[in-house]
């Protein structure tokens, strides 16, 4: 049994509705009026945390455009990572002002460090968990500083062999673990998802599981959730149409209540094997079919198909009986709308 991961007083787990994370990254703008608005959006959308990225341009990267600094492809082609990173990145000044602003509202905020330094910033404002993204999965110093904090670790799983992830488990050693699948396309294409990955996910570590996603819309995080995931992470932006380095992935705020809706309905559903009548269900037994006399037939007279049948609704007898009861005689004179019981029939000897 997965035993439940707490943070913030809040259990994750299979036996609570989806942990759903707002993933702020660089969709501010450069604007701390911005990330404020994005956080007072996210509250109102139905989120139980955001989440920030800790880093600067020079602790995630340096500034040169050398062989593999400059970026090919995608939605950021031709950027150097330094150049990229100094537009995306949150300054360490505005943290604070973020941790007070979402614990004012009740919200959930933590963050993803990108190094030690950023480790100690979030310590500082008692962050109550850690994320390690999926390019950071492989820095095993990394992990390790973060779990020894003793805080929850929540860790994407994007890029990385099966092997891989079992290095990270074992470098977080015993801290609450949550483990997230992630394809880390941007934006990664549906059939990429791969979503029966995470109850494996979670059967191989013991852990709970869930899904760190980037396609576009609410379907594979929904679905997500229909096979168990616990927390599902999501970008998030005021509005795509103003841009941002995230925005073209990201939901806007209607689009995540309506996901943040949908996942929780999702695990609602999954309920429990359960065979039988659902409260729903009180009184539907009654317009099964069954037997019913559908023609009179006087005392003594044969029961056949013509004025015995299968109908709704379901006040006789079982329709799995029919073949017992034609030919059987009435015990006395049966109307037409009378739903059929044995004490109706003669004994067999006697029909």
């Amino acid at each position: 049994m997965t035993r439940d991961v707490i943070i913030d007083g809040r259990p994750i787990g299979p036996g609570h509705a989806p942990y759903v994370i707002a993933e702020l990254s660089g969709n501010h703008n450069g604007e701390l009026s911005r990330a404020l608005a994005l956080i007072d959006a996210a509250k109102a959308a139905g989120a139980d945390a955001v989440k920030l990225q800790t880093y600067t341009a020079d602790t995630i990267t340096i500034d040169h455009d050398g062989p593999g600094f400059r970026l090919e492809g995608g939605l950021w082609q031709g950027r150097t990572l330094h150049d990229l990173y100094r537009e995306a990145h949150t300054p360490w000044e505005w943290h604070e002002p973020l941790f007070a602003h979402a614990r004012s509202l009740g919200l959930t905020i933590f963050s993803s460090p990108f190094d030690e330094t950023a480790v100690e910033l979030l310590e500082r404002l008692d962050a109550p968990a850690f994320k390690i993204a999926s390019f950071e999965l492989n820095d095993l110093p990394l992990i390790r500083r973060a779990a020894w904090s003793g805080k929850p670790l929540i860790m994407s799983t994007g890029l990385a062999t099966l092997g891989e992830v079992g290095e990270a488990v074992e470098a977080a050693g015993d801290v609450p673990l949550v483990l997230l699948h992630c394809v880390s396309g941007y934006p990664t294409p549906p059939e990429d998802s791969n979503l029966r990955t995470i109850p494996h996910l979670g059967k191989a570590f013991g852990v709970a599981a869930g899904l760190s996603d980037h396609t576009h819309g609410t379907a594979v995080p929904v679905a997500a959730a229909a096979l168990g995931a616990v927390v599902i992470e999501k970008h998030f932006t005021l509005s795509r149409a103003e841009g941002g380095v995230d925005s073209a992935f990201s939901l806007e705020p209607a689009e995540f209540k309506a996901m943040a809706d949908a996942v929780r309905i999702a695990w609602a559903a999954l309920g429990r094997v359960h065979y039988g009548v659902k409260p729903s269900e009180a009184g539907g037994r009654d317009y099964r079919r069954s037997l019913y006399v559908v023609a009179d037939v006087p005392a003594g007279a044969p029961l056949t198909a013509e004025n015995v049948r299968s109908i709704r609704p379901g006040f006789g007898m079982e329709p799995k009986h029919l073949p017992a009861v034609l030919g059987r005689r009435a015990a006395r004179a049966l109307r037409r709308g009378e739903p059929l019981r044995w004490d109706m029939l003669l004994p067999e000897a006697q029909s």
